[in-house]
């Protein structure tokens, strides 16, 4: 899946979720986990400790670690790093759905999830979340978007080397349809769409050599069908796709996307599409 990950970490709980997970999966595929604590100010005693309380857990997890402590803005530093040192992957940890947690994604990780350009892993911390490795389940929601057609390559090849079910889902949000004929006769082009849609994506699946895909297209609101169908199924990971940082989604990240990382029962690993002009 990687062979670097870099993991940031500021000793909190999320963030030690976060490196645990890293660890197993750094462990199982011979990778090396990068721990970098970023402080805003001249690093002292504490912040040294935080990374070495990190790489003794990525150590017992029997995984190649390295540290490093740097001075900086916590968003810009995480990027820059993981594009200078040739990290393949990034995991991050939120918080649990406690509180105003609940309503707003931790501004680090949702910055590092919208302008890294390398996969983001994004560990919700919680009793509720499943976080389970290697994958058996594996979810990618999808709508033909260049961001869902992205989402989906990873989703079969990470499904591909765990020999995992994967899912496809498609979710048609029919809320301001209405009732009249003309509203159900949109919805019913739209599941159309939808699925040939999925039968396509699991057309390509099997091609690449996915034993097992499932096809799923429901009603109703996106993020809460696509957290529904991973709770139902006991998804081990979800695959989304997200903007890059031209235009509008420079200052917001995409709704649903972010729902989901907020509320999630699984990690979500988030696939930016790169930036066009």
């Amino acid at each position: 899946m990687f062979d670097h990950i870099l993991v940031p970490t500021d000793g909190s709980g999320p963030a030690t979720a976060a490196l645990e997970y890293a660890a197993a999966i750094a462990a199982a595929n011979d990778a090396t986990v990068h721990v970098l604590h970023v402080t805003e100010t001249p690093p002292d005693e504490e912040d040294e400790e935080i990374v070495t309380t990190a790489r003794d857990w990525v150590t017992a997890a029997g995984a190649a670690v390295d540290e490093e402590v740097v001075q900086g803005e916590p968003d810009e530093t995480i990027c820059e790093y993981a594009a200078d040192r040739g990290v393949d992957g990034i995991v991050m940890g939120t918080q649990g759905r406690q509180g105003l947690e609940r309503f707003v994604l931790g501004s680090v990780t949702e910055s590092v999830v919208r302008n890294a350009t390398v996969p983001v892993l994004v560990v919700r911390r919680g009793s509720d979340v499943r976080r389970e490795y290697p994958y058996e389940t594996i979810v990618v929601p999808i709508d033909g978007s260049e961001h869902a057609v992205a989402a989906l390559e990873h989703g079969i090849e990470i499904a591909t080397r765990h020999d995992a079910t994967l899912h496809l889902l498609s979710v048609v949000d029919v809320r301001a349809t209405g009732v009249d004929a003309v509203a159900d006769l949109q919805a019913d082009q739209f599941a159309e769409y939808a699925r040939t849609i999925v039968d396509d994506a699991a057309a390509k699946a099997r091609t690449a050599g996915v034993d097992d895909v499932v096809t799923t297209v429901t009603f109703g609101s996106t993020y809460r069908e696509i957290r529904s169908h991973a709770q139902d199924h006991e998804a081990d990971l979800l695959v989304m796709g997200t903007h890059g940082r031209h235009g509008f989604d420079r200052l917001m990240l995409g709704s649903v996307t972010e729902r989901v990382l907020r509320t999630a029962p699984a990690p979500v690993l988030t696939v930016r599409v790169p930036e066009t002009e």
